[in-house]
């Protein structure tokens, strides 16, 4: 039996207790900087900027915003501007000069109800082809959007006339090697997983996890699709190999529940 130190840990660094609910953390590409962003108590959006310094975390500004903000990336800036895209609880888009942080350089209102998952690629030099943002939503569309283009997505994805409208929770790109290939992978609250191909502008697969998929993510955007994990509630996690697609059965993949119940008991007495 494996002793207590063989197994994988995780050791803090450095903590921080906050008084609002944090949805998102971010790194500030290429610093030691890192972004916290939530709710507050009366219902007002709050972005947090912190510094790691000598193993403390130094709170550097903190901006209010009107609506709670949900998720952020930074993956369709570059490196030299380091915009943050955001998605808050009325559906609004926003982008960030974090420099100027008082309004917004992009703002569009981009769904009927809460962005629930943003993504970037394109920027940080990772990725071929234009900056673009994807963002998921309860009110079921799946929508991808370029900066430069103001007010209208370039792609909406939404369910077909007579279709339930079902919660997007997560959103991801990937496959983005060249300028002409791309794909966006959406993960709903019924379990369902859709791969969408934004070369072809179709639904390239889908399948069902039974549970609601609570992130999808590629091993790496700027390279052919290689592997796919999925997380679900119940522990769950799917890892697909997306290198080879079947004409009926789709992608191979493996599952495994990160802890039973009896683990999970367990372990809850231990700690």
């Amino acid at each position: 039996m494996s002793s207590v130190s063989e197994r994988p840990q995780v050791v803090a660094h450095a903590q921080q207790a906050l008084n609002y609910t944090l949805f998102d953390c971010k790194w500030v590409p290429r610093s030691a900087r890192l972004l916290c962003l939530g709710s507050a108590a009366r219902g007002t959006g709050i972005l947090q900027l912190y510094e790691l310094r000598s193993g403390r975390l130094v709170l550097l500004r903190e901006i209010e915003k009107p609506k709670p903000i949900k998720c952020g990336t930074f993956g369709a800036t570059s490196l030299q501007q380091r915009y943050l895209a955001t998605g808050d609880f009325v559906g609004n888009l926003n982008i960030w000069n974090l420099e100027a942080p008082e309004t917004p350089v992009y703002s569009v209102k981009g769904h009927k109800e809460i962005i629930n998952s943003i993504d970037g690629v394109g920027g940080l030099g990772i990725g071929e082809g234009a900056p673009e943002i994807v963002t998921g939503s309860r009110d079921g569309t799946v929508k991808v959007w370029d900066p430069r283009q103001k007010d209208t997505p370039v792609v909406n994805m939404e369910p077909a006339d007579g279709e339930s409208k079902r919660d997007c929770w997560t959103v991801a790109f990937g496959n983005a090697y060249n300028q002409e290939e791309r794909v966006v992978c959406a993960g709903y609250d019924n379990g369902d997983i859709k791969l969408f191909d934004l070369k072809t502008m179709s639904l390239r697969w889908e399948t069902s996890i039974k549970n609601g998929v609570c992130s999808v993510e590629f091993d790496r955007k700027d390279v052919n699709m290689n592997k796919l994990v999925a997380t679900s509630l119940e522990g769950k996690f799917h890892v697909f190999d997306m290198r080879t697609q079947h004409p009926t059965k789709g992608f191979a993949s493996v599952s495994e529940k990160v802890w039973s119940d009896r683990e999970l008991l367990s372990k809850r007495h231990t700690f």
